[in-house]
């Protein structure tokens, strides 16, 4: 680290604060000035700037401070704070009006800190900022930058609970309410009709059976009514239960199909960034096994508590009403195994949430073992793909045994406090009964009641169970709904009338996470006008695509189409302009005909047969078996790499688009279907503003301008023979082209690898 006289050692991790000194903002950085790893640290405060620049404090004594080269920079000293990084390398330079007075490394990770520590440093020089009212964070105590940049600490925020996360459904369900409430009310007649058997057996028993029994002369037909009523309940109660399970399962698919329609179609309006950290086989389940168990829990499982609670309910007050002290005798059992199924709720949580994760990996394993299908044979790895699928199916086992020991253990709990439960009621019932306290039909009536009770018990207790279950997939559903597109339309959108095509690229510079891919770039494309993106892997040319098709908004600066800021029109409307043609086409299930009418639907056929034929794919779609009505299967598996791609321009034809994008249309084929592509493509581009990418130059060759990137900065600007005159970057790359051998002699000659690869890593080592 470099430093002027005006420097001197302190300690930045413990500084000692002035009267009136407070601190601003703080930077952790993770790399020393030879990038090896460790820990640095700056203090800003409202007087100086602290830092050391130590890194790898294992080769260092710890009894030597004065070796971890700590400083400290009045403000008056200082006149910028500055944050840059290149290359996956970040520094934090503080400058003085001499020069650097020192810098620390961090890598990109440490980059949102970075750039809040030299925001406050900014708000502080500007006066914008109060020194006496510093916020910190409420989670890690860490000083906030005055520009209200949140902080980099991790979100430790506890899970939602189950139960919060399926109150939430009920959005789903209000459009269902009446029939909701027609269902609440079948139950309900329901549970009452079921509740009345019971009750005739105590008139029963002590009216025409022990009577009879006693010497009595009670007729036969005495019987009947108790018969026909005993009868007519379980008619009415089977009635009424097959009624309300139809009307709660109608409503429960219904409520699961909203929320599988809800998700998908707010995964279709997520940003590419969404999918880039999600895996196919995570979300798939998400959409399908989740609400498949919420439909399951809504029409099963709380359908029978319900019925369940109100039969508890229920038969808690008739056997009030017919002794008040055998039916507390009764009831004794159900505070403890409310209790215990209680203890288990946090276990099972836990152990559905872990089978919830499993779960999705073995589906992802599984989408990713079918549609890498043809690189898993051609490599001969089916074995290898078997015993990925059998670790993750073992660890779905894994998952589920855990759950079911758990619930074994309260199972055996809770029959044996049922037969507890039971056998209360048969003494103390006995000994009311010899007391001459009640009778025996009175007795009978509780055994029935309790026994209903009880076996209702165990199947009650597995709410908790699939409550966990069904809450756990709530939750990964709503941690879709929840998710906000960072693409998203404008409140007020803009109105493309008569589009001409032109785009404006005014000081764009892109971080993909805290990588910084495109630096202040600046491009002007006419109407009608052909660019051709060059440069090395890693660019950025792609990242500039994505970003004129609005995939992806600029970090910094602005892209306008006709002289209106992109993020200020409507990305459908904007998107119906933009044509666009990858490297790697993608068909979809479905024939021929329905893959190039897929941005026109209600295009005719006529209107298909003119594209395919711009497209030159008209003469081998006809030797296809069905013609266009040809079924290419998934992902056009059936078709060659060349078909493909012809009828990807075909599609991209047939929308008449404003814009067109080819991403190395021609990368992936032989001589001869790069021909038949590139006079497809002559007829694609005329008349259309055109921004083509290629490794191969030779296939821009009609490109009005060609722009060469080199680091996400734009580095060359000018025609192919401008280019080749000016023995730049872009002669370097046609040179390799042309000549492989003698592209790496020059790459590898005495300073030009340094300057033409990687010039970051000498300006980072410099210092």
């Amino acid at each position: 680290m470099k430093a002027d006289d005006r420097s001197r050692c302190v300690d930045p991790e413990n500084p000692t604060l002035e009267p009136g000194e407070t601190i601003l903002a703080r930077f952790h950085g993770d790399l020393d000035a030879k990038l090896r790893f460790g820990s640095t640290i700056a203090i800003l405060t409202n007087r100086r700037v602290i830092c050391n620049s130590l890194i790898d404090s294992t080769r260092i004594k710890k009894d030597d401070g004065a070796s971890r080269d700590r400083r400290e920079w009045p403000l008056l000293t200082i006149s910028a704070i500055e944050a840059s990084d290149r290359g996956g390398i970040g520094r934090l330079d503080v400058v003085g009006a001499d020069g650097l007075l020192g810098s620390l490394r961090y890598t990109l990770r440490r980059a949102p800190e970075a750039r809040r520590f030299v925001s406050a440093y900014r708000a502080l020089a500007a006066g914008r900022i109060d020194e006496t009212e510093v916020q910190t964070c409420d989670r890690c105590g860490a000083p906030l930058s005055p520009s209200g940049d949140p902080c980099g600490c991790r979100d430790r925020s506890p899970t939602a609970h189950p139960a919060r996360s399926l109150w939430r459904l009920n959005r789903f369900a209000k459009p269902r309410a009446n029939a909701i409430i027609l269902g609440f009310v079948l139950t309900i007649a329901g549970t009452a009709a079921g509740l009345v058997p019971p009750y005739l057996t105590e008139p029963l028993v002590d009216r025409v059976l022990i009577p009879r029994q006693n010497g009595e002369n009670i007729p036969f037909y005495k019987i009947y009514p108790y018969l026909f009523g005993l009868a007519g309940a379980a008619i009415l109660a089977w009635l009424l239960s097959w009624a309300r399970g139809y009307v709660m399962a109608w409503v429960s698919e219904r409520i699961a199909a909203d929320a599988r329609s809800a998700v998908f179609a707010h995964l279709q309006k997520l940003s590419l960034e969404y999918f880039g950290g999600k895996r196919t086989g995570d979300l798939i389940a998400r959409v399908s096994n989740d609400t498949d168990r919420i439909c399951s829990y809504l029409s099963v499982n709380l359908v029978d508590f319900s019925s369940d609670l109100l039969l508890i309910g229920g038969t808690t007050i008739v056997l009030t009403a017919l002794d008040p002290l055998l039916a507390a005798a009764t009831l004794i059992p159900l505070p403890l195994i409310a209790w215990r199924v209680f203890l288990a709720r946090d276990k099972l949580r836990r152990g559905f949430q872990w089978s919830g994760r499993v779960w999705s990996d073995m589906t992802s394993i599984l989408a990713d073992a079918i549609g890498g299908v043809r690189v898993v044979k051609a490599f001969a790895q089916e074995e290898r793909e078997n015993e990925r699928f059998r670790r993750g199916n073992d660890h779905v086992l894994a998952a589920n045994d855990r759950v079911n020991t758990i619930w074994a253990s309260i199972g055996p709990m809770l029959l044996l406090l049922t037969q507890l439960g039971v056998l209360v009621v048969w003494t103390f019932g006995a000994w009311r009964v010899f007391d001459g306290r009640i009778q025996v039909g009175v007795l009978t009536a509780f055994i029935t009641y309790i026994g209903r009770i009880y076996t209702r018990l165990e199947s009650m207790s597995r709410i908790v169970q699939a409550t966990q279950r069904a809450g756990v997939s709530s939750r990964r559903l709503f941690e879709i709904l929840d998710r906000e597109p960072t693409v998203a339309d404008p409140a007020d959108p803009v109105p493309i009338t008569r589009p001409r095509g032109a785009i404006s690229i005014r000081g764009v510079s892109f971080r993909y996470g805290e990588r910084l891919v495109l630096d202040d770039v600046d491009l002007e494309i006419e109407p009608g006008e052909m660019i051709g993106l060059v440069g090395l892997s890693g660019s950025g040319k792609s990242t500039l695509v994505n970003l004129i098709c609005r995939f992806y908004d600029v970090s910094e600066g602005s892209i306008r189409f006709d002289g209106v800021d992109l993020r200020r029109l409507s990305m459908r409307d904007y998107r119906r302009r933009i044509g666009l043609v990858l490297q790697e086409p993608y068909l979809f299930y479905g024939t021929i005909a329905e893959n190039i009418a897929y941005g026109r639907p209600d295009a005719d056929r006529t209107a298909i047969v003119a594209a395919a034929r711009a497209a030159r794919a008209h003469e081998f779609i006809l030797r296809l078996p069905d013609g266009y009505d040809s079924v290419v299967g998934e992902r056009g598996q059936s078709l060659s790499g060349g078909e493909r791609q012809r009828i990807s321009i075909a599609r991209a034809l047939l929308i008449d688009p404003r814009v067109l994008i080819l991403d190395e249309a021609t990368s992936s084929v032989d001589t001869e279907t790069e021909r038949l592509i590139q006079d497809a493509l002559e007829e694609l581009v005329r008349g259309r503003t055109t921004i083509a990418i290629a490794h191969r130059l030779s296939t821009l060759a009609m490109a009005d301008r060609i722009v060469v990137l080199d680091q996400g900065r734009v580095v060359e600007v000018g025609r192919h023979d401008e280019l080749l005159e000016r023995q730049g970057a872009y002669a370097r790359l046609h040179a390799a082209q042309a000549d492989p051998a003698e592209g790496r002699d020059r790459a590898s000659s005495p300073g030009e690898e340094e300057r033409i690869v990687a010039p970051h890593v000498r300006e980072f080592t410099d210092n």
